[in-house]
């Protein structure tokens, strides 16, 4: 069962969430708030696994407050302009639903928190089960060379097996140990398998990888960290 508020400054917006989640099974909406202080306030008292948030409120803007919620807290992005859209995911939202939604468009926002809540028991010290078209398949740590993303999706490269699956890098590497850094935006290496480091590529197993100047120095620290 996911817990979830919704917060928009529009009572309205809030009781068309509350109808399409009195449908949901699996989602329970604890409250609504037309204050996003107060919301606020009532996260830190009761954390729930969701949140709907709008976008343009008074005072404080939903991608305001998405900095001051708890990492693990998800957030579906609520708003009637799509410009935001791209700052919202920049944020690791779940899902961004324009104003107006249909049911149909709101349980699908809920099915992939769901299936994200899902993958995050999954979690182990040695492995995870990722979600690959209608199937879960199981990751191993020690197996894994890195990560890729690539727009919606991230590949995760094995030594002989490539795992396809749709979520984003920053998802991805809050399920991963700490052995995993970044090397690029869009990279995620395992030190365990880094054969080679120059100042513009990885080695890991005979396969190369980017590195980029903004990442090259924190690399170095992490890969002197393991060795000591």
């Amino acid at each position: 069962m996911l817990t979830a508020i919704a917060i928009d400054d529009e009572p309205m917006a809030l009781e068309v969430i509350k109808s399409h989640a009195a449908k949901v099974p699996f989602l329970h909406l604890t409250d609504v708030f037309t204050n996003a202080i107060k919301a606020l306030e009532h996260i830190k008292l009761a954390p729930v696994d969701l949140i709907f948030l709008d976008i343009k409120m008074p005072d404080i803007s939903g991608i305001e407050l998405a900095t001051l919620i708890p990492e693990k807290t998800m957030l579906v992005f609520t708003t009637a302009y799509s410009e935001h859209a791209v700052k919202g995911f920049e944020l690791d939202a779940t899902d961004y639903l324009l104003k107006p939604f249909a049911l149909g468009r709101f349980l699908q926002a809920c099915q992939k928190a769901q299936e994200w809540q899902s993958l995050r028991n999954t979690q182990d010290n040695r492995f995870i089960f990722v979600k690959t078209g209608y199937e879960q398949v199981k990751v191993n740590f020690d197996a894994l060379l890195y990560c890729e993303a690539q727009g919606n999706y991230v590949s995760f490269h094995l030594a002989e097996e490539l795992i396809v699956s749709r979520m984003t890098l920053a998802e991805t590497e809050k399920l991963l140990p700490p052995t995993f850094v970044k090397s690029h935006r869009s990279f995620l290496a395992n030190l365990a398998h880094i054969q080679k480091v120059e100042r513009h590529q990885l080695t890991l197993m005979g396969k190369i990888i980017p590195v980029s100047s903004t990442y090259y120095e924190s690399l170095l620290t992490e890969i002197a960290r393991s060795n000591s």
